[in-house]
């Protein structure tokens, strides 16, 4: 278990985007894009509120420093208060038995918005939110039933599809890059979780589906390391797994998922990354990330930080959704292999995404469980 509290100073340095999604233009249901709340550059809080304004994100178990979920909730709070005059409290806590208290104490706090990282932050917020109504509470994979909660389900399933249709693309094909091959003779990938929970055993298989669609000849190889911050375990899963042919893994293992790119690396295979573009993020694996499925979270953070200064809290209440069809879930292609993929891998995840966006695939798995 680790807890830090950081604080970010007001108008904090630019931050790079992980992300291929176009910078506030994505839709989300029922609401205007993001790029619709009024902008202005850094400035005192709205309402007259000299003091600004304070927002607290609290990690998920895997800790910030993920380079991947957690990072990419943050990037969009770093991003609004580049925008406006924001406070970020940065609260780490991988103790999820903790987070009852953890919430109680930010909310003491009296801060404008606090984010919580992850669904396993649903049952004590269903007590908190109600104990401290003047706060305004954001929580991601998840919706509490309160006028206080933006509560925001990312259609994961629809991004572990993806990640599945690119797995399955790019094992048929020969790509050879810097001493890494595929073998399109075999056609076999892998998949690695970090922890074994209903959330991640969906990633599975609506990431089988995908490989499936593309052709359900395509042998997929399945474990769990056990850990969203230990490396080790996935790494050793990810090896198995190439040691029985898979020539392509993708990982849902947050900051383990280190792990399987350098068991790609090492054995001169090939990884897909998650939720952000981790070829950016893991630059020094980026000649083995043939591309990453990806979530704009950071889109969504950023809006919700922008709907409390703007006093327009109606427009995120409730439950919002990041989907395929409104733009925030995509498919990017590694910074190294930018250009040089073959053909099949542009149309087939275009054709996917349209298939998710007309319905026309039966998922077996919901966004956050089977």
């Amino acid at each position: 278990m680790s807890h830090r509290t950081d604080t970010n100073g007001d108008c904090g340095d630019a931050r790079s985007d992980t992300s291929s999604i176009g910078r506030r233009t994505f839709l989300r249901s029922g609401a205007a894009a993001a790029g619709g709340l009024s902008l202005a550059g850094c400035m005192s809080g709205g309402g007259g509120d000299d003091d600004g304004y304070e927002m607290t994100i609290i990690s998920s178990p895997a800790g910030f420093d993920d380079q991947a979920f957690n990072d990419n909730a943050l990037e969009g709070l770093e991003d609004a208060a580049d925008e406006w005059d924001i406070e970020i409290n940065q609260v780490e806590e991988t103790n999820q038995g903790n987070y009852a208290e953890r919430q109680a104490d930010a909310a003491e706090a009296g801060p404008d918005l606090i984010v919580l990282v992850a669904d396993q932050h649903t049952d004590p917020l269903e007590e908190n939110a109600p104990e401290y109504s003047d706060v305004n509470w954001m929580l991601i994979n998840n919706v509490v039933d309160e006028p206080n909660v933006s509560g925001w389900i990312e259609m994961n399933h629809e991004m572990s599809f993806l990640a599945g249709v690119g797995a399955g693309t790019l094992t048929q094909e020969e790509i050879e890059h810097e001493g890494s091959s595929t073998n399109p003779d075999e056609n076999i990938v892998g998949f690695v979780g970090g922890e074994e929970i209903p959330l991640i055993e969906a990633f599975e298989v609506s990431y089988i589906q995908g490989v499936e669609w593309v052709d359900d000849s395509i042998e997929v190889l399945t474990g769990y390391g056990g850990s969203f911050s230990d490396p080790s375990g996935v790494n050793d899963q990810a090896v198995s797994q190439i040691d029985s042919g898979a020539d392509i893994v993708w990982h849902a293992a947050a900051a383990a998922g280190e792990g399987a790119f350098q068991a790609a690396d090492d054995n001169d295979r090939f990884a897909i990354g998650v939720d952000s573009d981790q070829s950016v993020a893991f630059d020094s694996y980026q000649d083995v990330i043939l591309g990453s499925a990806i979530k704009a979270l950071n889109e969504a953070t950023y809006e919700v930080a922008g709907a409390v200064v703007n006093d327009e809290w109606d427009s995120v209440q409730g439950e919002q959704n990041l989907s395929t069809e409104q733009g925030g879930i995509d498919w990017v292609t590694g910074q190294a292999f930018d250009g040089d993929m073959p053909d099949s891998l542009d149309q087939n995840i275009q054709d996917a995404k349209d298939a998710i966006s007309n319905g026309e695939i039966d998922f077996e798995c919901g966004p956050t469980g089977c």
